[in-house]
């Protein structure tokens, strides 16, 4: 019984021992296929272990590895967490330290074609491509990139083509941009406006010594269109007929005691849209009434002009007038009888005129810098055949002024000198004498006279140098009064010749009064007088002239 039971033990004996050499022989095969050729039966143990977690009871819970050196060869090896790293694909991407990739990922609702980054479930797919490798380079202040560089410009200078360069050429033959460069420095500028008030009608009288009471009605049109006739009664009623050309229309009417003068005038400035050819046509109806007798013209002109430069102009004109002398003061002298038109009718006469101007005075009323000067040429032909030629110069110096550019001191001269043929009639020669010639003297009380035996008449002459040199002072501070010395000298003659008996020189002070409610001319007030002058001149110490205009 005791054998039987002893052979039973020794045949389990063996059975469990046979079970365990063969279970393991075959973790030895299985851990021999998996490691490497040169890792053996040790450093296979050290794999297994490996694979056990790093948290179960039976193992420590340390993370350091452990290594088993083989002849020469070392194997590492590491306790990784249960879900493997995220190995990013191999074209030069390099994953960041510690990635993590999401357990899950959800597509946003925007997008609409996750073929890349997303494989349509809830797993996170890794980018097949890697990002670009460029880095974004901060811009440098200022930008060089738009200026010119600091050497030489090839060529010409600064390109200025007006057109753009393709993107990322330079124009100045050097590395390719980044950016599309302009050639040239320009901008859109956008201007908001509306129309200003281009018409008005201005009432305004005058009061002088020269032209006693007068008054004035003008219509002013500055943007008038001639071609621009009314569609409609609406046209007409809105004021939107014959407007838009930048054309002027100007009609005026001047009544007054002495002289009444009657004009329209018409003036294209870009004729035919050309901007230095400028046309004007103008008619006129004046009626004069002087001491020796009265005049009556009535005629028309018309003329173009070429604008050469700002300052520089040049004017080619042709006129016509009929000129009715009435009323004789004195008969028997030959000049006046041989215009009359008791003796003749009216006088035709027609003429073509050249002039030049050039003007670069800072303001064409109370001037305190440039110059004025004209000169002009004209042929008549008609009932009477001669020639014209005058000349016009003013000049201004400014002195001094305050540091606003108020309180000017100005010097100023002015000339005229004039010469007409033989057979001037007598309604066109020069005179002198008056505020607008020579303060000093009468109206017109400067001239050559013919004596007969009812009296004298003042029959002008064929030659005139006149002459005036005037300093203008400020007398308050809001430059309301100013205050002028002057001393105005020359003389007209019935030849080109001058005579010391007959030079007249007046110099005189005076007063200019500015009140803008009045109109842009000041009120002017001067006292002159005469310390040569001709026997025959009559003389007026004081001269005036007083304007309104609104």
């Amino acid at each position: 019984m005791m054998h039987t039971i002893e052979k039973t033990a020794r045949t389990i004996a063996c059975s469990i021992g046979v079970v365990a050499f063969a279970t393991a022989f075959t973790g030895c095969n299985q851990l021999a296929t998996q490691a490497p050729q040169s890792v053996n039966p040790l450093a296979a143990r050290a794999a297994a272990l490996d694979s056990v977690s790093p948290h179960s009871p039976a193992q420590p819970t340390t993370t350091e590895p452990l290594s088993v050196q083989t002849d020469g060869d070392r194997y590492v090896a590491r306790q990784y967490p249960s879900t493997p790293p995220y190995t990013p694909p191999s074209s030069g991407y390099t994953a960041p330290n510690n990635y993590q990739p999401p357990s899950s990922y959800s597509a946003p609702p925007s997008l609409s074609s996750p073929s890349q980054n997303y494989n349509g479930g809830n797993t996170y797919s890794a980018p097949t491509t890697a990002p670009p490798s460029t880095q974004y380079t901060a811009p440098t202040y200022p930008d060089s990139t738009f200026a010119p560089p600091s050497n030489t410009f090839p060529g010409t200078g600064y390109p200025d083509s007006g057109t753009l360069l393709p993107y990322g050429a330079d124009p100045y033959g050097g590395a390719p941009s980044s950016v599309p460069m302009p050639t040239v420095r320009e901008a859109d500028l956008i201007i908001n406006g509306f129309p200003a008030r281009t018409g008005r009608i201005m009432l305004g009288g005058a009061v002088n010594s020269d032209a006693g009471v007068t008054g004035q009605i003008t219509v002013d049109e500055r943007n008038f269109d001639i071609m621009r006739w009314p569609r409609s009664f609406q046209d007409l009623v809105s004021g939107t007929a014959f407007r838009g050309a930048g054309q002027t229309f100007r009609i005026e009417a001047a009544p007054g005691s002495d002289y009444d003068r009657y004009t329209i005038n018409f003036a294209d400035p870009n004729l035919f849209g050309y901007k230095p050819v400028s046309m004007s046509v103008s008619g006129f109806l004046v009626d004069r009434s002087f001491d020796d007798w009265d005049e009556e013209r009535l005629g028309g002109r018309l003329s173009f002009g070429y604008r050469i430069t700002p300052d520089l102009s040049i004017s080619l004109g042709i006129s016509g007038q009929s000129v009715e002398v009435t009323n004789p003061s004195v008969r028997g002298v030959a000049p006046l009888e041989a215009v009359l038109s008791d003796n003749v009718g009216r006088n035709e006469v027609y003429s073509g005129s050249l002039s030049l101007k050039h003007d670069t005075r800072d303001s064409p009323i109370q001037s305190s810098q440039g110059h004025y000067f004209e000169f002009s040429f004209e042929e008549a032909f008609g009932d009477f055949d001669y020639a014209r030629i005058e000349t016009e110069y003013r000049k201004y110096w400014l002195i001094a002024q305050r540091a606003d550019g108020s309180g000017k001191q100005t010097l100023s001269y002015s000339n005229q000198l004039g010469f007409s043929g033989e057979d001037t009639p007598l309604f066109e020669n020069f005179f002198a004498g008056g505020y607008a010639t020579m303060r000093g003297f009468d109206f017109r009380g400067a001239s050559p006279v013919v004596a007969s035996a009812n009296g004298n008449v003042e029959v002008g002459g064929r030659f005139k140098f006149l002459n005036t040199v005037e300093y203008m002072f400020p007398i308050t501070a809001d430059d309301a009064f100013k205050g002028v010395a002057f001393v105005d000298f020359g003389t007209v003659e019935s030849d080109v010749e001058l005579h010391s008996d007959s030079f007249r020189v007046a110099p005189g002070a005076g007063l200019r009064v500015a009140i803008p409610m009045l109109g842009p001319a000041p009120l002017a007030f001067d006292f002159a007088y005469p310390v040569n002058k001709a026997p025959t001149d009559d003389t007026q110490v004081f001269s005036f002239y007083m304007s309104l205009i609104r």
